[in-house]
């Protein structure tokens, strides 16, 4: 690469709606409200779309499964479906009975989970055999907004401030039934507003998770009152207006490096900022986008970061205005998003 930053060719010609890197590699998935999952090889300066895989209603989520060839995509025709993206044939896992949001691969388990607004997660236990069996059912209390895992954990972020946190390996246990799996922990979200996205760290250790208010909280696993102690939340994504006003928008993204532990996260104002979560500091805030941050995402090594940039509901209007569609490849230098270390 030649600059730190280049923006992908042929973009989606709607929002975009979610964005992820290969584990290994720099193969780029992106779903859209334009009703396709794209493939981009953004190994090189401007990026190569490599497939554009089109479905019958907005997609909502997509991540890769369990190779580079295999992608899992949900969206508003409430299916959860794979792709082969070498040839471009699809086959539905399951349906729910509302629009899914969301869609996540546990590598370790072989399952894949997905969460849909008829308040249910499905477990999808794949296997090499031609069939799939039908979908492990799990009721809900609220509706899901964001999943994220761990190598051991499912963090599920609801209506409500709910938030679930089961083991993975009672969700791959060939001998769970709906009625038995339960939540490893129940909490309530410490942010008072509606919670708009989760990220795990890579450590195991606890989360990340931001609301519609312009705030974000980190969050521990270990139940201890030592713990415990230590989770907090801060106001982040808000600019000052003419009149002096803080302007308070969405916090859209979270994503968690790889390598060192920092998160990113981005806004409805358009900014990405880099975050040690440990240290409770601001790392670095990039320049602010033409339109608002709907999704992050680190390559597997964490040497690149792809930033998806989609007009939002920021203005106040009904429906999404004009504003530029867009995904951006940002190289980072060494040590750019490492933290500072400890006040």
């Amino acid at each position: 690469m030649t600059t730190p930053q280049y923006e992908l060719a042929s973009p989606p010609s709607d929002a975009i709606s979610a964005i992820q890197f290969a584990p290994t590699s720099l193969r780029l998935l992106v779903a859209s409200w334009d009703k396709c999952v794209y493939h981009y090889d953004t190994s090189v300066h401007g990026g190569r779309l490599l497939g554009k895989h089109e479905h019958r209603a907005p997609v909502l989520d997509v991540c890769f499964g369990e190779d580079e060839d295999t992608a899992y995509s949900v969206g508003l025709d409430w299916d959860v479906r794979r792709i082969s993206l070498s040839t471009s044939t699809q086959s539905v896992l399951s349906t729910h009975t509302a629009g899914v949001r969301s869609v996540v691969y546990a590598r370790a388990q072989n399952i894949l989970i997905s969460a849909s607004w008829d308040s249910t997660l499905h477990i999808h236990h794949l296997s090499s055999s031609t069939t799939t069996p039908a979908p492990l059912k799990i009721n809900l209390p609220h509706k899901p907004f964001s999943l994220s895992l761990t190598p051991t954990k499912l963090v599920v972020a609801m209506a409500s401030r709910a938030l679930h946190i089961y083991s993975l390996s009672d969700l791959a246990s060939p001998d769970a039934v709906s009625s038995s799996v339960e939540p490893w922990q129940r909490r309530e979200s410490s942010l008072k507003f509606m919670t708009r996205a989760v990220a795990c760290m890579p450590t195991d250790d606890g989360y990340a998770s931001s609301s519609i208010e312009g705030r974000v909280a980190v969050e521990w696993f270990d139940p201890s009152p030592a713990s415990q102690s230590r989770k907090y939340a801060f106001k982040c994504h808000r600019q000052a207006s003419p009149e002096g006003v803080d302007m308070v928008y969405p916090v859209n993204a979270l994503t968690f490096h790889p390598v060192h532990g920092s998160f990113a996260s981005g806004g409805g104002d358009g900014f990405v900022a880099l975050w040690d979560g440990v240290a409770k500091r601001r790392i670095r805030q990039y320049q602010r986008y033409q339109s608002s941050v709907s999704a992050l995402s680190f390559s597997g090594d964490g040497r690149f970061l792809a930033v998806a940039v989609s007009p939002g509901f920021e203005d106040g209007r009904e429906g999404v205005g004009e504003g530029l569609i867009a995904v951006f490849i940002r190289e980072l230098g060494e040590g750019e998003a490492k933290g500072k270390g400890a006040k």
